[in-house]
């Protein structure tokens, strides 16, 4: 089947059917004087590629190269202004380079952004070799946790007292030597702590003012009034001492199998105020002179000694002493309605349970506080309370210290 001839007037095609719809010149332009003439038609041998020019599935004529030239250049340009970084020489296409590659990079062997060329380690250290651990992370004054989280805090190898009541105590009753004060550098000087820095200077302690935050940091109780303590440990006399040392009037307390510490503390604050002679708890069982035992009793701990025996023991020596028992049980006897004066020693149950019945068998009478509401029980912090000061009302009475 045979072409159709081509069209007359310079509209038609050229020789090559593969030439572009507009007449262009050797290298991709237009064909000198090929703009359209009247009546719409193309220049002579405007419809084919000069002589000479590429055939099909050839390179992209010159116009094309420059075009991708330009659009290289603005693609670095645009690198450098940090516009769109990672695209490498040339910007060929949206898929060939991933964001963050370097220049002249190609696949999954590029640098992260950060590194020194070369694949090198920060801070001129080098590659790091096989095995050897990774550094730790300085770091620097913006990194740190607020509140001086990063540094240290001051070692406390005794006693730790926190609180300016009992500061003050441990000061004032002087059983036991204070080493150290940490105070809070923003604290009001009122009457207390002029006080407490008056007799630190009396004792030759050091005083040293740190940031509260790094205060908040030490406190095991959480409630440090800002200030903090170390001390060396309290004496612990024996049940034998503790009686000589309170004469024939002795007043004591002993409570068995205490878990709860602010239960501990708030006796030990009570029997400050009653005038209890000795606080003894069991060797092992219950909780011992804790900062939060300290912190509540709020100076208890340093004024009244706290015995740690094993409670049968130290009944079977207070009787002997002449010393009467009181074991408290909610079936006992109305407190106004006992003898509280005198030598007397009371024994007070733990929080989930009352008093053994090995121990009350040793008693002299079973005390109870009555009770309204259908209620079973107090708080043996309450109840220890309540019994003491029924004997500090008794002596009143009586007109006895």
């Amino acid at each position: 089947m045979s072409r159709p001839p081509p069209r007359r007037g310079g509209g038609g095609r050229g020789p090559s059917d593969d030439a572009p719809k507009r007449g262009r010149s050797e290298g991709g332009g237009r064909a000198e004087g090929g703009d359209r003439k009247a009546g719409g038609g193309r220049p002579e041998g405007g419809g084919g590629r000069a002589k000479g020019g590429p055939a099909a599935g050839a390179a992209r004529p010159e116009r094309a190269r420059n075009f991708g030239e330009g659009v290289g250049r603005a693609a670095e340009r645009k690198s450098r202004s940090g516009e769109r970084p990672g695209r490498n020489d040339g910007g060929e296409g949206r898929g060939s380079e991933r964001p963050g590659r370097a220049e002249g990079l190609e696949g999954r062997g590029g640098e992260r952004p950060g590194r020194p060329p070369g694949g090198g380690r920060p801070d001129d250290r080098g590659p790091r070799p096989m095995g050897e651990p990774r550094r730790a992370r300085e770091v620097s004054g913006s990194d740190r946790p607020k509140g001086g989280g990063a540094e240290p805090l001051p070692p406390v190898r005794g006693d730790r007292l926190e609180g300016r009541n009992v500061v003050e105590e441990a000061l004032v009753r002087k059983r036991r030597k204070v080493l150290h004060i940490w105070l809070d550098a923003a604290a009001r000087l009122d009457e207390k702590l002029s006080t407490v820095l008056e007799l630190a200077a009396a004792a030759h302690v050091p005083v040293e003012t740190i940031e509260r935050a790094r205060l908040d940091r030490m406190s095991v109780t959480g409630v440090h009034n800002g200030i903090i303590a170390e001390a060396e440990g309290l004496p612990q006399p024996s049940v034998k001492e503790a009686i000589a040392a309170a004469g024939f009037d002795g007043f004591y307390v002993l409570v068995d199998e205490v878990q709860y510490e602010h239960n501990l503390g708030a006796v030990l604050r009570s029997a400050l105020g009653a005038g209890v002679s000795a606080v003894i708890i069991p060797t092992e069982r219950g909780k011992g002179l804790t900062p939060i035992v300290q912190r509540v009793a709020m100076g208890g701990a340093e004024a009244v000694p706290v015995i740690r025996e094993g409670l049968s023991s130290a009944l079977a020596q207070l009787q002997r002493a002449g010393v009467r028992i009181l074991a408290a049980d909610m079936d006992g006897v109305a407190p106004w309605d006992l003898d509280m004066t005198g030598p007397v020693a009371l024994v007070l149950g733990g929080e989930d349970k009352g008093v053994s019945d090995a121990l009350k068998k040793r008693a002299d009478a079973i005390v109870g506080i009555p009770l309204a509401g259908g209620l079973q029980s107090l708080n043996v912090s309450v109840s220890a309370a309540v019994l003491m000061f029924e004997r500090v009302r008794q002596l009143a009475q009586r007109g006895e210290p």
